[in-house]
């Protein structure tokens, strides 16, 4: 029996987070990107993401085989509640329950700082192909997010169009007085 435990990415993670991102980029429109990042800028985009938001990987036998994180909807103040959600499996380890497991504790984790509402920004063919699915919206779906917005044709890679899909999900209750926003390091920066 294997197993699996969740924890919070340091940077000497980055080589493998980054391994599991290059598949996506070179091989997918699931990533907007056209080129992997250097090691050096995804490692700054870890460490900038776990100022203030959680930056989580999920790991099975020691070894990650995904990871989520979450970042600003929008950086006006108005906006502290609102986050958007981002998540990568190890292309081999889909359907295997990772991704679920490692998004609830992201979701859990966003709870306890306060923030209400989620978005994820999601590439989706018109028709499905070789490079892009509707896997990533099923799975959100699956997950409680429903669709909220469509952005036609406003993605270009491979010598296609991709359209973009908003996708919401609501996790606490707003309130008339909101308590601010925690920042996922005063909480600690660990997860629970």
């Amino acid at each position: 029996m294997c197993s699996i435990a969740i924890r919070t990415v340091s940077a000497e993670d980055t080589a493998r987070l980054l391994e599991i991102y290059a598949y996506y980029v070179q091989n997918t429109a699931i990533s907007f990107e056209y080129e992997t990042p250097t090691a050096e800028e995804f490692r700054k985009r870890i460490v900038n993401t776990l100022q203030k938001y959680p930056y989580l990987c999920i790991l099975q036998d020691d070894v990650i085989m995904g990871y989520a994180y979450a970042g600003p909807f929008h950086t006006r103040a108005a906006y502290q509640w609102a986050a958007e959600t981002t998540i990568y499996l190890d292309h081999q380890a889909r359907k295997r329950g990772l991704g679920r497991s490692l998004y609830e504790k992201l979701e859990a984790v966003l709870k306890e700082m306060g923030i209400v509402n989620l978005y994820a920004c999601i590439g989706y063919p018109e028709r499905e192909d070789e490079y892009l699915t509707a896997n990533s919206a099923e799975f959100h779906m699956h997950m409680g997010y429903a669709e909220i917005g469509k952005f036609h044709r406003c993605g270009y890679k491979f010598d296609r169009w991709y359209d973009m899909i908003y996708m919401e999900k609501i996790i606490g209750e707003h309130n008339g007085r909101q308590k601010d926003m925690i920042p996922f390091p005063d909480l600690g920066g660990v997860i629970k």
